[in-house]
């Protein structure tokens, strides 16, 4: 069976998230260069990169090696054609992170930003062992009681799919999934939207082993 967001148009998932009403696109994309400048590492992995909104924020004197992981094709292709200063440097990646985490590479530092949400803890767990990063870098979505998940907009009935595969984030819930496989939580930063949603930043570092 398809992944649901094998089926959402580039073009329909960025105008629903830049919507005035919306505006997860632009949070994201600061969010992000926030997140590539926050540790001491040379190589990075973005899980669900889609159209590669924030990577005009990776410095080439920084990063050797970031790679962008998604599952649908024409994301990555966009992605690709939308930044042609990282040749080089960004590596993109199809793969279904559900089946596929055993294909992925090692990276020092992983970004997830409203991807957990779409493949549970569980799978994000596998993810991470096969990855072993030093820091991992979450966004989470903070829903209203009064606002359903997707946000309302003309664009509103494309997502309808994602029911399927939608978990609902607890920062507590994942901040405890993380410390079973060796994560500490060192950071935690809400980024409030107009709809009264907030974007949660959770940042995690494994332990130093001094031996």
């Amino acid at each position: 069976m398809k992944n649901p967001w094998e089926a959402i148009r580039l073009d329909t998932y960025e105008a629903h998230m830049s919507l005035d009403s919306v505006r997860q696109l632009q949070a994201l994309n600061a969010l992000m260069r926030d997140q590539l400048e926050a540790y001491p590492v040379r190589t990075a992995m973005i899980l669900g990169v889609a159209g590669g909104n924030g990577l005009e924020h990776v410095r080439r004197e920084k990063y050797e090696t970031v790679w962008g992981v998604d599952l649908n094709q024409e994301y990555l292709q966009a992605a690709a054609v939308r930044h042609p200063e990282l040749d080089g440097v960004l590596r993109l990646l199809e793969l279904d992170l559900t089946r596929e985490a055993e294909k992925l590479p090692r990276a020092e530092f992983v970004i997830a930003d409203l991807l957990v949400e779409y493949i549970g803890y569980e799978a994000f767990q596998r993810v991470l062992r096969q990855v072993a990063p030093l820091y991992v870098s979450c966004v989470i979505q903070i829903n209203t009681d009064a606002e359903e998940w997707v946000s309302d907009s003309p664009w509103l009935h494309a997502f309808d799919g994602l029911d399927a595969i939608h978990h609902r984030m607890e920062p507590a819930a994942l901040s405890e999934k993380m410390a079973e496989i060796g994560y500490r939580r060192i950071l935690q930063a809400a980024a409030p939207l107009p709809n009264g949603k907030q974007l949660l930043r959770l940042d995690f570092g494994a332990p130093v082993d001094n031996g």
